[in-house]
């Protein structure tokens, strides 16, 4: 369209960029889902995998979303269909900003759900719920916040105020604008994060089992490495950083001429790494010192933790608010940038004011958030499909629009000349894409298989693995 014009406000400082972009990487998945997957799939052989994934497929992708982005100084949709048209492409490539920008969206629709069980186990941590809890009363306690407990109706209302706390908060820093709001929030709660996380792993590691969490993360187990370790390696090296949601387009768009993309971009890739690479240590020794089960993904949040740091006194307790707290920044700083995609995308249409369309999709979020808190199994198959389909399928795109349509000039005008440009080229037109659909193809249907137990064709099994479970009779 042509009365669209780029973006007048730029990011303040590059520090806030910096701040901003790590917030809207690290998020829940850093806590549990890569130390729990690392553990279960070779230890450091799955770590060394991961590492290699980032550096060759996660960071080319990253570079790639902020070069659109500041190339087109627009929202991820008609930045796409303008560098397309400048290409002299069709505009149906306008198909990779939208695939993101619903996801974003979508993705959106339940972790602000999520963030708000956050915030009711921060509120019970101040309270002193957690002291004494054993198994069984932390499980029903989960049950209860959530809403499937003793008093499930009132425990949904109660949720319905939370959710909408969450999200006015959300409202108030991205309607305040990307200098005023996003950067101003990101600058002051991701310092705070890494400190509260290093404090968490201090604690952990001086008062938990560090000696049989370094051997759970860390130790290589080759003969657990298969198939499977390379597929959920290349998965969650793609999905920690953030790519294929739009988000990286958009906050590009803000971006001044000043910052060095290439180098940003590693630095944003190594920190999120970082997190998830230490978020074991803050997580595994008070677990295994307790001798609770490690397994279980967000179980470790909302049923594992509360009864280890409720056995441990006022110590415990600080943790506990602490380690909570730390959980919800996390949450908070990916769910603005999250919702900035559709922001800046309404932003963009006449009479539509910054916080007129944050409030707007705030509304909606808390239509269908309310929906996924009276029924939660459209919740888990949001998460499947965000996860499993938009998302590998929004990097796909990505990386093809980025290699192959993007003529070389107009990217090095935004990533550089030199050795750096000849290897993100090559890596884009014919490394990225290939492995990108390699896991959108193998990893989808692997979830299909793993979760809803479908049976597959015999060659799909022969490299996934038999995990069919056939109906009981």
């Amino acid at each position: 369209m042509a009365n669209i014009a780029r973006k007048s406000e730029t990011w303040g400082s590059r520090f806030g960029f910096i701040m901003a972009a790590v917030g809207s990487s690290v998020g829940l998945g850093n806590f549990w889902r890569f130390p729990y997957t690392a553990g279960e799939n070779g230890g450091g052989a799955f770590i060394l995998v991961y590492l290699i994934c980032v550096i060759f497929i996660g960071l080319p992708v990253l570079m790639a979303e902020y070069g659109m982005g500041r190339k087109s100084g627009m929202s991820a949709v008609e930045g796409v269909e303008s560098l397309a048209r400048a290409e002299s492409r069709s505009q149906n490539w306008g198909i990779v900003g939208w695939v993101g920008t619903i996801t974003a969206t979508f993705i959106l629709t339940f972790y602000m759900v999520i963030s708000a069980w956050l915030l009711a186990f921060v509120i019970q941590a101040i309270k002193g719920g957690f002291e004494g809890m054993d198994a069984a009363a932390s499980g029903a306690n989960f049950g209860n916040v959530i809403g499937q407990g003793e008093h499930p109706l009132a425990s949904k209302w109660y949720m319905l105020l939370l959710l909408g706390l969450f999200i006015a908060a959300n409202i108030a820093i991205v309607g305040r604008g990307v200098k005023g709001g996003i950067e101003k929030a990101a600058s002051i709660l991701m310092p705070a994060f890494f400190i509260m996380l290093l404090v968490i792993v201090g604690f952990s590691l001086t008062r938990g089992n560090a000696g049989e969490t370094f051997a759970f993360l860390f130790q290589p187990k080759w003969d657990q490495v298969g198939f499977k370790t390379f597929l959920e390696a290349i998965g969650q090296a793609f999905f920690s950083i953030g790519v294929g949601g739009a988000l990286m387009i958009t906050y590009g768009a803000y971006l001044d001429r000043g910052t060095n993309i290439p180098r940003a971009s590693a630095l944003i890739a190594g920190s999120d790494t970082f997190v998830a690479l230490i978020a074991g240590f803050a997580v595994f020794p008070i677990v295994f010192a307790a001798g609770l089960d490690p397994a279980g993904g967000p179980s470790l949040f909302f049923v594992s933790m509360p009864v280890a740091f409720g056995g441990l006194g006022t110590v415990g307790y600080i943790m506990a608010v602490m380690f909570f707290a730390l959980a919800l920044f996390a949450a908070f700083t990916s769910s603005i940038s999250l919702l900035e995609v559709s922001v800046s995308w309404l932003e963009e249409r006449q009479g539509v004011t910054r916080l007129g369309a944050a409030t707007g999709v705030g509304f909606m979020l808390w239509l269908v958030g309310a929906a996924y808190i009276f029924s939660l199994e459209y919740l888990d198959f949001m998460d499947f499909i965000t996860g499993n389909l938009l998302l590998p399928l929004g990097g796909f795109l990505t990386a093809v629009f980025a290699g192959w349509i993007l003529s070389r000039d107009m990217m090095t005008s935004e990533l550089g000349e030199g050795n750096i440009m000849n290897v993100w080229r090559f890596l884009m037109r014919w490394f990225v894409p290939a492995f990108v659909g390699f896991v959108l193809f193998f990893g989808f249907f692997d979830k299909i298989q793993d979760q809803y137990h479908v049976q597959l064709p015999g060659f799909l099994t022969s490299f996934l693995g038999p995990n069919y479970v056939a109906p009981a009779p």
